[in-house]
């Protein structure tokens, strides 16, 4: 999809290339050629789901078609989403019912007049965001308690009754409702229940016709050639005449403010979450949420003085708006206009509609806002009983009162969790091996009690090893686990304490860091000296070993079990994609610097990055050949790097005088670095990668470093084994030098010597 330049229109391209400002004449036409037929077919979606939503909010029918012009228009042209749509929502039917019923409805719409308000003064304030602070559990919970409600009301509908005031009387008159049903509304019922769900499977082509849409019609044509007795739709007067003045609610005004705060919170979260989601399907500008609330607060305030339901921002109506292909914020405002003529020149056509084939709408509506993956994360996270208490509230409570009780309930599991990081003692599992105390995770001072109940388990005199693999330590658990150290050691035992994790111990108690300050990186990337600092400072020199034992230690607690989800295909075997051919200095990652997992890279590592001649070295010649041939890799890369030793050896043993004679070799490292010989001689001769490493700014050990992998490179071109497979283009040859003091990687060919780009 094109990339949008802004909210309201779409990109051309200048002449330069540069983005311009479309013209007149290109916004008219991306409104004619996208918008115009994705408004169309967005219409047709909202128009039935308008009505449905307003019987059953229990108010007037003509009140969702309000509703839906006017989030349209009023919200589409404000709102700082473009591709959103907005109307009335299922989300707020269990609120405005209550409303209804509490207040009447000309009340209902003054409280929707001082939710819009409210959302404005939201969104000039600029807290849009923290609304997106309630857990995803809860919402989840929140749409799914909303469509039970929805469902249990209108299946009585359906059966060819009527919806009850309260969860517990849909409930128990239920079973009396499917004992003596009206057969004509269950069968109309049934029918758009029936084409929704056959709708979704139906080919693609198809599948562009409002599956809501069709059901409806198919139901209303049904129950008019088939002589049937149904409750159909009735409507009070025009478009004009459902235009009424919101009037003072009367009663207690604390029951009034909770349901203008209720209205304005749960119509900003649906609406922003909305944003977020429509902003995952497209690659235009994302959303301006603040400006978004602002929208949607003056749509309410419209909607609410002319006698609509609240409006939101609707995930349906916008899901489809962006996959018709909608590209400016005329979509939505076109769709309102469609639903306003419908409103005012064809409102007969809405008296035919059986009450019994909204009914089947609904309760599908219902019904897919509670969704299994939700369900299924809530229990793969821990959430499960956030998830059941949140919808048992807004069942058998009300919205808020179910929102407020999951959102607290999620306050404590996450205390719970802060307060119980993981602790483990383990007994020695051989003789001679230590006892070991494990802590993982959050550790405070509320997690005292049992962290010292944990050490109380080890026996005096015993030799034990802690490990600290927390995330968080206070003064106080660190100060705590000092003291049992001591009085420990004071009792004959010993102990060795090894921070594996993140957090410098030596830095506990002191003053937070400055903003701004760097966070260590994570271990498996960092240096073992970066974070098992407590067995540096225990041990001027480190026990033999210990480093490498604490990090396959931190390996197997945090590192194993997400390796080995990679490894599952590289069971029986390696197709990696790259030979990489390296220098043995332990500073150079070659799987970080080339973002690579396992399986990707086969690895040679050697003293300067070097291609010996044929016959020269078995160990690189074997390696190369069965990268070729038997492993099939597509690609070969030679990488030095900066400050190498081999390059200052090898300027080093030069010798003094102008004759180019070179010394014999008299060790091992001088008999392999004269391999590198053909790379000082280019280098002195002025070889172009010198050049351009010389304009960077490198020193002359990096420029013969680069020289070398240019050498190296060409080496590998002409090679027995590579060089065939590089001339019938089998094989890519390409070099890379690694910066160490800026992090950066150059790449570097047979010729010279650029900047990072894109390895081709």
């Amino acid at each position: 999809m094109q990339t949008l330049e802004n909210a309201d229109t779409a990109t051309v391209a200048a002449p330069d290339g540069r983005a311009a400002a479309p013209t007149l004449r290109d916004r008219v036409g991306i409104v004619a050629r996208y918008d115009l037929p994705a408004s169309l077919v967005v219409f047709l979606v909202a128009l039935p789901l308008s009505l449905g939503i307003a019987i059953a909010s229990d108010a007037p029918v003509m009140a969702g078609l309000v509703a839906a012009i006017v989030g349209g228009v009023v919200a589409g042209a404000i709102g700082g989403s473009p591709l959103q749509v907005s109307g009335p929502a299922a989300g707020l039917t269990v609120v405005v019912a209550e409303l209804v019923a509490t207040f009447g409805w000309q009340a209902t719409c003054a409280v929707t007049v001082a939710a819009g308000v409210l959302q404005i003064v939201f969104g000039l304030s600029r807290v849009a965001r923290a609304a997106l602070a309630i857990a995803p559990v809860v919402v989840h919970a929140m749409l799914a308690g909303i469509g039970v409600t929805i469902a249990l009301q209108q299946i009585h509908v359906l059966l060819g009754g009527s919806s009850h005031s309260s969860v517990l009387e849909n409930i128990t008159e239920l079973p009396g409702q499917l004992a003596s049903p009206q057969w004509d509304s269950v069968l109309i019922g049934s029918l758009v229940v029936v084409i929704m769900l056959v709708w979704k499977r139906l080919p693609g082509k198809l599948r562009m016709i409002p599956g809501p849409l069709v059901a409806v019609v198919v139901a209303t044509v049904v129950s008019l050639l088939v002589p049937m007795d149904v409750p159909r739709i009735a409507l009070d007067g025009s478009l004009v005449d459902a235009i009424a003045l919101p009037s003072m609610p009367e009663g207690p005004w604390l029951a009034v403010a909770t349901g203008v705060l209720t209205v304005a919170l749960i119509a900003s979260v649906e609406s922003l979450l909305s944003a977020v989601a429509v902003d995952k399907m497209h690659e235009g500008p994302r959303t301006n949420f603040s400006r978004e609330l602002v929208g949607q607060g003056s749509a309410n305030v419209v909607s609410g003085a002319i006698g609509g339901l609240p409006v939101t921002g609707v995930i349906v109506r916008s899901s489809t708006n962006v996959a018709v292909g909608a590209r400016t914020r005329a979509s939505a405002i076109l769709h309102g206009v469609w639903i306003l003529v419908f409103a005012a020149l064809l409102t007969g056509l809405v008296q035919r509609v059986p009450m019994a084939a909204l009914a089947g709408l609904l309760v599908v509506i219902g019904l897919q806002l509670i969704k299994l993956a939700d369900i299924t994360m809530a229990r793969r996270t821990g959430d499960i009983w956030v998830y059941a208490v949140t919808v048992a509230g807004v069942v058998f409570l009300n919205l808020l009162e179910g929102v407020l009780l999951g959102l607290a309930l999620a306050v404590v599991l996450l205390l719970w969790r802060v307060i119980r990081p993981a602790l483990e003692v383990s007994e020695p599992d051989a003789p001679g091996a230590p006892w070991r105390v494990s802590v993982e995770g959050p550790c405070s001072f509320l997690s005292l009690p049992r962290l010292t109940s944990l050490l109380g388990r080890v026996p005096p005199g015993a030799e034990v090893t802690i490990e600290l693999a927390v995330d968080f330590l206070d003064h106080a658990s660190w100060e705590a686990i000092e003291e049992w150290v001591k009085h420990h050691r004071r009792g004959g035992g010993s102990v060795t304490v090894e921070t594996t994790g993140p957090v410098d111990v030596d830095a506990v108690g002191a003053a937070p860091p400055r903003r701004g300050t760097r966070v260590a990186p994570p271990p498996g990337f960092a240096p073992w000296r970066s974070w098992q600092s407590q067995v540096r400072r225990e041990h001027a020199t480190p026990p033999a070993l210990q480093p490498v034992r604490a990090g396959v230690a931190e390996y197997h607690r945090r590192g194993a079990e997400q390796l080995q989800s990679h490894l599952g295909g590289l069971r029986d075997g390696q197709r990696p994609d790259t030979l990489f051919l390296t220098c043995a200095d332990s500073r150079i990652l070659p799987n970080v610097i080339t973002s690579s997992g396992p399986g990707d890279l086969f690895t040679i590592r050697n003293v300067g990055n070097l291609v010996p001649g044929r016959r020269a070295d078995d160990s690189v010649e074997a390696a190369l050949e069965f990268a070729l041939t038997e492993l099939g890799v597509t690609s070969v890369v030679v990488c030095g790097h900066s400050g190498c030793g081999a390059m200052t050896a090898l300027l080093s043993n030069e010798p003094d005088s102008d004759d180019t004679a070179v010394r014999e070799p008299d060790g091992p490292i001088d008999r392999w670095l004269s391999h590198a010989h053909p790379s000082v001689r280019a280098f002195r001769s002025g070889h172009p990668a010198a050049r351009d490493a010389a304009g960077m700014g490198f020193g002359t050990i990096d420029r013969l470093g680069i020289t070398n992998v240019a050498v190296q490179v060409q080496t590998l071109q002409r090679h027995p084994v590579v060089g065939e497979a590089f001339a019938d283009g089998r094989v890519r040859v390409a070099g890379l030098f690694f910066d160490i003091v800026s992090a950066q990687v150059l790449d570097v060919t047979a010729t010279g010597v650029t900047r990072p780009r894109e390895l081709g």
